[in-house]
C-alpha cells in the first residue's frame, strides 16, 4: 500500500504546501499553515486496509423523474432566490457581510415556516440564547415554536438534531464558529470548517431535512474557509448592500435545483427586512429627470427585469492623468466604452475626468448596459439632458457596432409599466415583431447614439437662443 503523504494547509487562505513553512505564499499570513492529514476527519479514508467494494446498479438517463419536494417559507423573495423554497435534504450556505441582515432574514424565514406547522430549529454558534431571543422579539418571532440552541460542538449539535422528529429546517449560525473531537485544531480553520460542513450536507442526506449554512466573508467579499465548501452545498446565495442604503439583494451564485442568477430585493426597517416586489421603483425613486449625464438602463437579473439609474460626470482634468471612478461598474469595461468612444465616435474623453455611478449603490454585471453608459458619458460631455421616458440597452463591442441582448421584451414591458415610452436599442434585435414599434430607436452602431444626442443638443441650443 502507498505511504499516504502528509500536507501543510493555511488556515486563511486554504492553500496546500509540500512542507511548512512560516509565511504563507498564497495570502502572504505568517504562522497560518499547520499540517494536515488528507486521510483523516470526517469524509476522509479509514487509516487501514480498505474493505472491498461492492457492485452499483448502473441505470440509463431516461426515465421517471419526480420533481425534488421544498419547503416554501412564505416570503416571496426568498422563495424567488431558492427557486420555489428550500428543497428537502439539500444544504444552502448564506454568506454576507457582517451585520448586513442574514441573522435577521433566517429568523423571520424560521418564524414563518414554523408557523406553517414545521418543526424547526435554530443552532447559534455566535450569539447566547438570550441576544438570539432578543432578536426575535424585535422581529415579532417570539411567539413562533422555532426550537433553539447555542452551540458549537459538531458532535453535539449532530446528537440534538438526531433526538426527537425529524426537523424539516435547520439552521446553523455560523460555520465558521463548529468545532470537532476528531480535528486537532482552532475552531474557523479551514480543516475544522470542511469537517463541519461534510457532518452537517451528511446528516441534511441522510434525513432528509432541508440546512441552510451561513457563512462569513473576506475582505475581497468571499466566503472565508476553503473553498470546497461552495462546491460541496447545493446552493450558494450572497446577501448583498451597502450600508448606507436601506434595501439589501439577496443573489443566487449557484442552485443545483433553480436558476443561479436570480435576485431577491429587502428593505431593512427597524422590523426587520421587508420585501419589495418592484425593485425598479426603488432604484428610481429619486431620480432627477432634468440632469444631465443620467441614463435608465433596463436590465435583466434571472427572470426579474430592472430599470436603474446611471450616472456619469464628465469635468476638464487639472491633472497630468485623467481619474477615472467607478462604482457599481466594471472599471475595464468603462476603459473600453471611452476606448470606443474616441476611435469611432470622434469623442475626445482623454483630458477630462470621468466619474460613473450606478443609482442606489445597486451594481451591474450585466454587458447590455454598454449604451446606457456611453448615454451617460456622451450626454454628461454635451451638458444635455436625456428625454426622462426613454431606457437604453444594448452591447458594444470594439468596433462601435451594437450588438442585440436577451429577453428585449420583458425589457420593454417592465419600462412601458413604469412610464417609460421609448427606449433606445439594437438595431437587430429579434425578439419583437416589425409591427408596432412606436417609439423605439434603433442603432446600429455607438455613432448613430452619439449621433441622436447631438441632434437633441442642438434643438436645445435653438431653442434657448430663440427664447
Amino acid at each position: 500500500m502507498a505511504k499516504s503523504k502528509t500536507q501543510f494547509i493555511c488556515q486563511n487562505c486554504g492553500t496546500v504546501h509540500t512542507r511548512w513553512a512560516g509565511k504563507c505564499d498564497g495570502c502572504g499570513d505568517w504562522n497560518t499553515i499547520i499540517e494536515d492529514d488528507p486521510m483523516g476527519g470526517i469524509g476522509g479514508g479509514p487509516g487501514k486496509t480498505p474493505k472491498k467494494g461492492r457492485a452499483v446498479a448502473l441505470t440509463t438517463l431516461s426515465g421517471e423523474t419526480e420533481e425534488a419536494p421544498r419547503v416554501q417559507t412564505g416570503i416571496g423573495e426568498l422563495d424567488r432566490v431558492t427557486g420555489g423554497g428550500f428543497v428537502r435534504g439539500s444544504a444552502v450556505l448564506v454568506g454576507g457581510d457582517p451585520g448586513i441582515g442574514k441573522s435577521t432574514l433566517l429568523m423571520q424565514a424560521a418564524a414563518a415556516l414554523s408557523r406553517r406547522g414545521h418543526r424547526i430549529i435554530y443552532v447559534s454558534g455566535e450569539e447566547a440564547v438570550a441576544q438570539v431571543r432578543l432578536r426575535a422579539q424585535r422581529l415579532g418571532a417570539a411567539s413562533s415554536d422555532v426550537l433553539l440552541a447555542a452551540e458549537t460542538n459538531v458532535e453535539d449539535i449532530l446528537a440534538t438534531l438526531a433526538e426527537g422528529k425529524r426537523p424539516d429546517l435547520v439552521i446553523i449560525d455560523s460555520i465558521q464558529t463548529l468545532w470537532s473531537d476528531i480535528v486537532d485544531s482552532a475552531p474557523g480553520t479551514v480543516t475544522q470548517v470542511r469537517t463541519g460542513v461534510q457532518a452537517m450536507i451528511r446528516f441534511a442526506k441522510q434525513t432528509g431535512a432541508a440546512m441552510v449554512l451561513v457563512g462569513h466573508v473576506t475582505k475581497e467579499g468571499q466566503i472565508a474557509g476553503p473553498r470546497v465548501v461552495e462546491h460541496m452545498v447545493d446552493a450558494v446565495l450572497y446577501f448583498e448592500g451597502d450600508r448606507g442604503h436601506h434595501y439589501r439583494i439577496l443573489r443566487t451564485v449557484k442552485n443545483r435545483f433553480g436558476p443561479t442568477d436570480e435576485i431577491g430585493v429587502f428593505e431593512m426597517s427597524d422590523k426587520g427586512l421587508r420585501e419589495v416586489s418592484n425593485p425598479s421603483e426603488l432604484f428610481l425613486g429619486e431620480r432627477n429627470t432634468k440632469a444631465p449625464g443620467a441614463a435608465v438602463f433596463a436590465g435583466m437579473e434571472g427572470t426579474r427585469p430592472v430599470l436603474v439609474e446611471v450616472q456619469a460626470l464628465v469635468a476638464p482634468t487639472s491633472l497630468g492623468t485623467a481619474r477615472r471612478a467607478v462604482v457599481g461598474w466594471d472599471s475595464s469595461r468603462l476603459s473600453m466604452i471611452l476606448a470606443v468612444l474616441e476611435a469611432h465616435c470622434g469623442v475626445k474623453l482623454g483630458q477630462h475626468d470621468v466619474y460613473l455611478n450606478v443609482a442606489g449603490g445597486y451594481r451591474i454585471s450585466e454587458p447590455a448596459a454598454d449604451v446606457a453608459v456611453a448615454a451617460a458619458l456622451v450626454s454628461s460631455l454635451a451638458n444635455t439632458a436625456l428625454p426622462a421616458d426613454c431606457v437604453y440597452f444594448g452591447e458594444v463591442s470594439l468596433s462601435g457596432a451594437v450588438r442585440p441582448v436577451s429577453q428585449t421584451a420583458q425589457r420593454l414591458k417592465e419600462a412601458e409599466k413604469l412610464g417609460f415610452a421609448r427606449a433606445t436599442l439594437p438595431a437587430s434585435s429579434t425578439e419583437l415583431p416589425k409591427a408596432g414599434r412606436k417609439g423605439l430607436f434603433e442603432i446600429e452602431g455607438l455613432p448613430d447614439l452619439v449621433v441622436q444626442i447631438a441632434g437633441s443638443a442642438r434643438k436645445l441650443g435653438k431653442q434657448a437662443e430663440e427664447d
